[in-house]
Protein backbone atom coordinates (compact mmCIF):
# COMPACT_ATOMS: atom_id res chain seq x y z
CA UNK A 1 0.00 0.00 0.00
CA UNK A 2 2.68 2.12 1.07
CA UNK A 3 4.79 1.32 -2.41
CA UNK A 4 1.55 2.64 -4.34
CA UNK A 5 0.76 5.61 -2.21
CA UNK A 6 4.60 6.37 -3.37
CA UNK A 7 4.15 5.65 -7.03
CA UNK A 8 1.25 8.53 -6.98
CA UNK A 9 3.16 10.88 -5.19
CA UNK A 10 5.70 10.19 -7.99
CA UNK A 11 3.83 10.72 -10.99
CA UNK A 12 1.98 13.83 -9.46
CA UNK A 13 5.50 15.53 -9.65
CA UNK A 14 6.88 13.84 -12.80
CA UNK A 15 3.64 14.95 -14.89
CA UNK A 16 3.93 19.04 -14.71
CA UNK A 17 7.94 18.58 -14.88
CA UNK A 18 8.11 16.60 -18.23
CA UNK A 19 4.71 19.08 -19.25
CA UNK A 20 7.03 21.54 -18.49
CA UNK A 21 10.57 19.67 -20.47
CA UNK A 22 7.75 18.92 -23.35
CA UNK A 23 6.44 23.04 -23.59
CA UNK A 24 10.11 24.01 -24.10
CA UNK A 25 11.05 21.61 -26.66
CA UNK A 26 8.10 22.35 -28.48
CA UNK A 27 8.81 26.20 -28.26
CA UNK A 28 12.06 25.55 -29.46
CA UNK A 29 10.68 23.44 -32.59
CA UNK A 30 8.29 25.88 -33.37
CA UNK A 31 10.96 28.85 -32.89
CA UNK A 32 13.29 27.32 -35.38
CA UNK A 33 10.66 26.03 -38.18
CA UNK A 34 9.74 30.02 -37.92
CA UNK A 35 12.98 31.10 -37.99
CA UNK A 36 13.56 28.93 -41.31
CA UNK A 37 9.86 30.47 -42.57
CA UNK A 38 11.51 34.27 -42.38
CA UNK A 39 15.07 33.28 -43.89
CA UNK A 40 16.84 33.02 -41.02
CA UNK A 41 15.54 36.57 -39.60
CA UNK A 42 13.32 35.73 -36.59
CA UNK A 43 16.26 33.78 -34.49
CA UNK A 44 18.91 36.57 -35.13
CA UNK A 45 20.37 38.34 -32.25
CA UNK A 46 18.80 41.27 -32.90
CA UNK A 47 15.33 40.42 -33.39
CA UNK A 48 15.39 37.61 -30.63
CA UNK A 49 16.45 40.91 -28.09
CA UNK A 50 13.72 43.09 -29.71
CA UNK A 51 10.82 40.16 -28.84
CA UNK A 52 12.53 39.88 -25.35
CA UNK A 53 12.35 43.30 -24.73
CA UNK A 54 9.48 44.31 -25.91
CA UNK A 55 7.47 41.41 -23.61
CA UNK A 56 8.87 42.48 -20.66
CA UNK A 57 6.72 45.31 -19.20
CA UNK A 58 3.91 43.97 -20.06
CA UNK A 59 4.66 40.59 -18.00
CA UNK A 60 4.97 43.08 -14.84
CA UNK A 61 0.97 43.69 -15.51
CA UNK A 62 0.52 40.37 -16.34
CA UNK A 63 1.42 39.21 -12.91
CA UNK A 64 -0.54 42.17 -11.54
CA UNK A 65 -3.69 40.38 -13.30
CA UNK A 66 -2.93 36.94 -11.88
CA UNK A 67 -3.50 38.10 -8.36
CA UNK A 68 -6.34 40.24 -9.44
CA UNK A 69 -7.76 37.27 -10.83
CA UNK A 70 -6.89 35.02 -8.09
CA UNK A 71 -9.23 37.29 -5.87
CA UNK A 72 -11.71 37.38 -7.85
CA UNK A 73 -11.67 40.83 -9.06
CA UNK A 74 -11.13 43.72 -12.02
CA UNK A 75 -9.31 47.06 -12.10
CA UNK A 76 -9.71 48.35 -16.06
CA UNK A 77 -7.68 51.66 -15.04
CA UNK A 78 -3.92 50.04 -14.66
CA UNK A 79 -3.26 50.99 -18.21
CA UNK A 80 -3.53 54.66 -16.78
CA UNK A 81 -2.13 53.82 -13.69
CA UNK A 82 1.20 52.73 -15.78
CA UNK A 83 0.96 56.15 -18.07
CA UNK A 84 1.07 58.20 -14.83
CA UNK A 85 3.56 55.98 -13.49
CA UNK A 86 5.88 56.64 -16.04
CA UNK A 87 5.38 60.24 -16.37
CA UNK A 88 6.41 60.03 -12.54
CA UNK A 89 9.55 57.69 -13.05
CA UNK A 90 10.27 59.95 -16.46
CA UNK A 91 10.17 63.56 -14.38
CA UNK A 92 11.92 62.46 -11.43
CA UNK A 93 14.39 60.56 -13.04
CA UNK A 94 15.93 63.51 -15.16
CA UNK A 95 15.65 65.13 -12.04
CA UNK A 96 17.37 62.65 -9.36
CA UNK A 97 19.05 59.82 -11.72
CA UNK A 98 18.36 56.12 -11.59
CA UNK A 99 16.58 56.78 -7.48
CA UNK A 100 14.21 59.11 -9.27
CA UNK A 101 13.55 56.32 -12.16
CA UNK A 102 12.91 53.87 -9.50
CA UNK A 103 10.68 55.45 -7.00
CA UNK A 104 8.59 57.53 -9.11
CA UNK A 105 7.43 54.45 -10.80
CA UNK A 106 6.90 52.45 -7.90
CA UNK A 107 5.40 54.81 -5.62
CA UNK A 108 3.04 55.92 -8.07
CA UNK A 109 1.56 52.67 -9.48
CA UNK A 110 1.82 51.19 -5.60
CA UNK A 111 -0.14 53.93 -4.11
CA UNK A 112 -2.45 54.52 -7.16
CA UNK A 113 -3.95 50.82 -7.47
CA UNK A 114 -3.78 50.56 -3.56
CA UNK A 115 -6.81 53.53 -3.39
CA UNK A 116 -8.36 51.43 -6.16
CA UNK A 117 -8.37 48.59 -4.06
CA UNK A 118 -9.34 50.36 -1.21
CA UNK A 119 -12.50 52.10 -2.60
CA UNK A 120 -12.91 48.40 -4.18
CA UNK A 121 -13.14 47.19 -0.49
CA UNK A 122 -15.13 49.75 1.29
CA UNK A 123 -17.66 50.74 -1.69
CA UNK A 124 -20.38 48.39 -2.59
CA UNK A 125 -19.17 48.63 -6.42
CA UNK A 126 -18.70 46.08 -8.80
CA UNK A 127 -14.47 46.87 -9.41
CA UNK A 128 -15.07 46.99 -12.97
CA UNK A 129 -17.33 50.03 -12.86
CA UNK A 130 -15.15 51.70 -10.32
CA UNK A 131 -12.08 50.70 -12.38
CA UNK A 132 -13.52 52.71 -15.52
CA UNK A 133 -14.53 55.41 -13.19
CA UNK A 134 -10.96 55.75 -12.09
CA UNK A 135 -9.16 55.07 -15.62
CA UNK A 136 -11.36 58.17 -16.49
CA UNK A 137 -9.96 60.21 -13.99
CA UNK A 138 -6.30 59.57 -14.21
CA UNK A 139 -6.06 59.69 -18.05
CA UNK A 140 -7.63 62.80 -16.96
CA UNK A 141 -4.57 63.98 -14.81
CA UNK A 142 -2.47 62.61 -17.23
CA UNK A 143 -3.89 65.13 -19.71
CA UNK A 144 -3.46 68.32 -17.02
CA UNK A 145 -0.11 67.19 -16.42
CA UNK A 146 1.16 66.92 -19.78
CA UNK A 147 -0.79 70.18 -21.16
CA UNK A 148 -0.11 72.27 -18.19
CA UNK A 149 2.85 74.63 -18.72
CA UNK A 150 4.17 74.03 -15.05
CA UNK A 151 4.28 70.01 -15.34
CA UNK A 152 4.33 69.93 -19.34
CA UNK A 153 8.18 70.29 -19.19
CA UNK A 154 8.91 67.11 -16.52
CA UNK A 155 6.48 64.45 -17.98
CA UNK A 156 6.56 65.53 -22.61
CA UNK A 157 10.54 64.97 -22.12
CA UNK A 158 11.97 61.92 -22.99
CA UNK A 159 14.05 60.15 -20.30
CA UNK A 160 17.64 60.89 -20.37
CA UNK A 161 20.27 58.74 -21.97
CA UNK A 162 22.25 58.53 -18.65
CA UNK A 163 19.12 56.58 -17.05
CA UNK A 164 17.47 54.14 -19.40
CA UNK A 165 19.60 50.82 -18.49
CA UNK A 166 16.41 49.26 -16.66
CA UNK A 167 14.85 48.66 -19.88
CA UNK A 168 17.72 47.62 -21.66
CA UNK A 169 19.24 44.48 -22.38
CA UNK A 170 20.30 42.41 -20.12
CA UNK A 171 19.08 44.85 -16.92
CA UNK A 172 15.84 44.70 -18.13
CA UNK A 173 16.32 40.74 -17.56
CA UNK A 174 17.61 40.18 -14.40
CA UNK A 175 14.53 42.78 -13.30
CA UNK A 176 12.65 40.36 -14.77
CA UNK A 177 14.08 37.57 -13.12
CA UNK A 178 14.09 39.06 -9.54
CA UNK A 179 10.31 40.07 -9.62
CA UNK A 180 9.51 36.75 -11.11
CA UNK A 181 10.67 35.16 -7.83
CA UNK A 182 9.44 38.01 -5.53
CA UNK A 183 6.01 37.11 -7.17
CA UNK A 184 6.05 33.18 -7.09
CA UNK A 185 6.87 34.12 -3.48
CA UNK A 186 3.85 36.19 -2.98
CA UNK A 187 1.54 33.93 -4.83
CA UNK A 188 2.65 30.47 -3.81
CA UNK A 189 4.55 31.00 -0.28
CA UNK A 190 2.94 33.35 2.00
CA UNK A 191 -0.18 33.32 4.11
CA UNK A 192 -1.17 36.67 2.01
CA UNK A 193 -1.22 34.47 -1.47
CA UNK A 194 -3.36 31.76 0.34
CA UNK A 195 -5.88 34.54 1.72
CA UNK A 196 -6.38 35.61 -1.85
CA UNK A 197 -6.49 32.78 -3.73
CA UNK A 198 -9.71 31.98 -1.17
CA UNK A 199 -11.06 34.81 -1.54
CA UNK A 200 -11.18 34.35 -5.53
CA UNK A 201 -12.68 30.69 -4.47
CA UNK A 202 -15.42 31.92 -2.38
CA UNK A 203 -15.32 34.90 -0.62
CA UNK A 204 -18.12 33.84 2.42
CA UNK A 205 -16.74 30.59 2.93
CA UNK A 206 -13.51 32.69 3.70
CA UNK A 207 -14.86 35.27 6.20
CA UNK A 208 -16.27 32.11 8.05
CA UNK A 209 -12.87 31.04 8.08
CA UNK A 210 -11.43 34.17 9.52
CA UNK A 211 -9.87 35.69 6.34
CA UNK A 212 -10.44 38.92 6.66
CA UNK A 213 -11.62 40.24 3.40
CA UNK A 214 -11.00 43.90 3.41
CA UNK A 215 -7.43 43.58 4.52
CA UNK A 216 -6.63 41.00 2.12
CA UNK A 217 -8.01 43.47 -0.49
CA UNK A 218 -5.85 45.41 0.42
CA UNK A 219 -2.65 43.56 -0.21
CA UNK A 220 -3.86 42.70 -3.50
CA UNK A 221 -3.74 47.10 -4.33
CA UNK A 222 -0.24 46.61 -2.40
CA UNK A 223 1.19 43.70 -4.63
CA UNK A 224 -0.50 44.62 -7.77
CA UNK A 225 0.00 48.12 -7.52
CA UNK A 226 3.87 47.27 -6.76
CA UNK A 227 3.76 45.08 -10.52
CA UNK A 228 2.58 47.85 -12.19
CA UNK A 229 4.85 50.42 -10.71
CA UNK A 230 7.44 48.09 -12.20
CA UNK A 231 5.85 48.23 -15.13
CA UNK A 232 5.94 52.04 -15.22
CA UNK A 233 9.79 52.00 -14.48
CA UNK A 234 10.67 49.47 -17.17
CA UNK A 235 8.35 50.76 -20.21
CA UNK A 236 9.47 54.08 -19.57
CA UNK A 237 13.46 53.14 -19.33
CA UNK A 238 12.12 51.46 -22.82
CA UNK A 239 10.35 53.38 -24.67
CA UNK A 240 12.18 57.02 -23.44
CA UNK A 241 8.70 58.58 -24.15
CA UNK A 242 5.34 57.99 -22.84
CA UNK A 243 2.72 59.68 -24.14
CA UNK A 244 -1.36 60.83 -22.73
CA UNK A 245 -4.23 58.98 -23.60
CA UNK A 246 -7.65 59.75 -23.18
CA UNK A 247 -11.49 58.32 -23.84
CA UNK A 248 -10.69 55.14 -21.95
CA UNK A 249 -8.06 54.19 -24.71
CA UNK A 250 -5.56 53.61 -21.98
CA UNK A 251 -7.69 50.49 -21.49
CA UNK A 252 -5.69 49.43 -24.97
CA UNK A 253 -2.81 48.57 -23.06
CA UNK A 254 -4.22 46.12 -20.82
CA UNK A 255 -4.55 43.83 -24.18
CA UNK A 256 -1.85 42.09 -24.04
CA UNK A 257 -0.86 41.31 -20.44
CA UNK A 258 -4.69 40.12 -20.43
CA UNK A 259 -4.11 38.15 -23.16
CA UNK A 260 -0.74 36.38 -21.40
CA UNK A 261 -2.67 36.10 -18.09
CA UNK A 262 -5.56 34.61 -19.74
CA UNK A 263 -3.20 31.62 -21.47
CA UNK A 264 -1.28 31.43 -18.58
CA UNK A 265 -4.52 30.38 -16.80
CA UNK A 266 -4.93 28.12 -19.47
CA UNK A 267 -1.25 26.26 -18.79
CA UNK A 268 -1.50 26.69 -14.77
CA UNK A 269 -2.59 22.70 -14.47
CA UNK A 270 0.68 21.95 -15.46
CA UNK A 271 2.82 25.28 -14.77
CA UNK A 272 2.78 27.45 -11.90
CA UNK A 273 0.86 30.79 -13.23
CA UNK A 274 3.61 32.60 -12.29
CA UNK A 275 6.21 30.86 -13.92
CA UNK A 276 3.91 30.70 -17.02
CA UNK A 277 3.37 34.01 -17.30
CA UNK A 278 6.50 35.03 -19.05
CA UNK A 279 6.71 32.23 -21.34
CA UNK A 280 3.21 33.26 -22.46
CA UNK A 281 4.41 37.10 -22.75
CA UNK A 282 7.62 35.59 -25.24
CA UNK A 283 4.73 33.77 -27.28
CA UNK A 284 2.14 36.15 -27.54
CA UNK A 285 4.94 38.87 -28.80
CA UNK A 286 7.08 36.27 -31.11
CA UNK A 287 3.28 36.22 -32.58
CA UNK A 288 2.96 39.45 -33.15
CA UNK A 289 6.70 39.72 -34.55
CA UNK A 290 6.21 37.27 -36.83
CA UNK A 291 3.21 38.64 -38.36
CA UNK A 292 5.43 41.46 -38.96
CA UNK A 293 7.69 39.65 -40.03
CA UNK A 294 5.49 38.12 -42.95
CA UNK A 295 4.02 41.61 -43.65
CA UNK A 296 0.89 41.33 -41.79
CA UNK A 297 0.51 44.98 -41.29
CA UNK A 298 0.32 46.55 -37.87
CA UNK A 299 -2.70 47.93 -36.20
CA UNK A 300 -6.09 46.87 -37.65
CA UNK A 301 -5.10 43.18 -38.82
CA UNK A 302 -2.78 42.30 -35.71
CA UNK A 303 -5.73 44.02 -33.78
CA UNK A 304 -8.03 41.29 -35.09
CA UNK A 305 -5.51 38.51 -34.05
CA UNK A 306 -5.21 39.97 -30.71
CA UNK A 307 -8.85 40.03 -30.65
CA UNK A 308 -9.24 36.28 -31.27
CA UNK A 309 -6.66 35.26 -28.90
CA UNK A 310 -8.66 37.08 -26.01
CA UNK A 311 -11.64 35.06 -26.46
CA UNK A 312 -10.35 31.69 -27.34
CA UNK A 313 -8.12 32.23 -24.02
CA UNK A 314 -10.92 33.86 -22.18
CA UNK A 315 -12.65 30.78 -22.85
CA UNK A 316 -10.11 28.03 -21.90
CA UNK A 317 -9.24 29.84 -19.13
CA UNK A 318 -12.71 30.25 -18.02
CA UNK A 319 -14.33 27.08 -19.61
CA UNK A 320 -14.07 24.95 -15.76
CA UNK A 321 -15.95 27.48 -14.35
CA UNK A 322 -19.31 27.60 -12.99
CA UNK A 323 -21.78 30.27 -13.38
CA UNK A 324 -21.62 33.30 -14.35
CA UNK A 325 -18.37 34.78 -15.02
CA UNK A 326 -17.90 38.28 -13.24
Amino acid sequence: MRKGLSIDRDEKWRTPALFFILFIVALAVVAAIAHFLTGGMFLEARNAQVILSNSIYPTFIAWGLCFLFACGYTDLSLGAVVILGSFASCAFGNLYGYPGVVLGGLITGTLLVFVNFTIFAFAKIPSWIASISLAIIYEAVAIFLRTNSVTKPYVDAELSRNFRELGQFPVNVILLVVFLVIAYFLYNRTAVGMNIRAVGENKEVSRVLGVNIPGTLLWVGLICGLFSGAASVVQQSYNVKTFAMAGMTSIVLLFKPLAIALLAQILQKWIDIIIAVPFCSLIIYAVFNLMTLFGVPSGTLQDVFLGVFLIVFGIGGQKKTRGVVK
